[in-house]
């Protein structure tokens, strides 16, 4: 009976898999399944996890945090998306449809990010806090105050558009 209450304790323990560990299992199945596109994507994130790793002066042996894996992700996203731009820009939507790939397979790994709706609230919740301002001038201020408290549940360009359209 100990051994299989046990068990639960730490089966109950370990369940949450590390996003990093999610990462190489996704590694180990682009491989069976022969998923270019996913193998290629999987393996530079790794790989920036490891120049990550020896950025901050960790050996490569180390692991990173799941908040410095998701920035790493949030990064490489950012990255893709600007060469998405570019290659419309330049009549390439064949490499723009692989970057498009990549995005999509990267932000399963990322946490939900609130919509507009929410971030008008938070915004308006702000700017009611701080007695009315409505001065386009404080808009630095404002998206600061924002995204301290939004930090890594929105997307900044969101929190700048929504502040856009609030403040007069």
């Amino acid at each position: 009976m100990v051994f299989n209450s046990y068990y639960c304790i730490l089966k109950s323990t370990y369940t949450k898999m590390s996003v990093y560990a999610q990462l190489k299992e996704e590694l180990i199945t682009a491989m069976k399944a022969k998923d270019e596109v996913a193998l290629n994507t999987v393996r530079g994130i790794l790989s920036a996890c490891t120049n990550e790793l020896v950025a901050t002066k960790r050996t490569p042996h180390d692991t990173l945090t799941d908040d410095e894996v998701t920035a790493v992700i949030k990064r490489a996203v950012k990255q893709r998306k600007d060469s998405v731009e570019q290659y419309m820009k330049g009549n390439r939507a064949d490499l723009a449809q692989v970057e498009v790939a990549e995005i999509s397979l990267l932000e399963k790994y990322l946490p939900e990010t609130m919509g507009r709706d929410d971030i008008a609230r938070v915004v308006k919740a702000k700017i009611a806090d701080l007695g009315g301002i409505v001065d386009k001038s404080k808009k630095g201020m404002m998206m600061g105050m924002v995204m301290n408290e939004l930090k890594g549940v929105a997307d900044g360009n969101d929190v700048k558009d929504v502040i856009d359209e609030l403040l007069v």
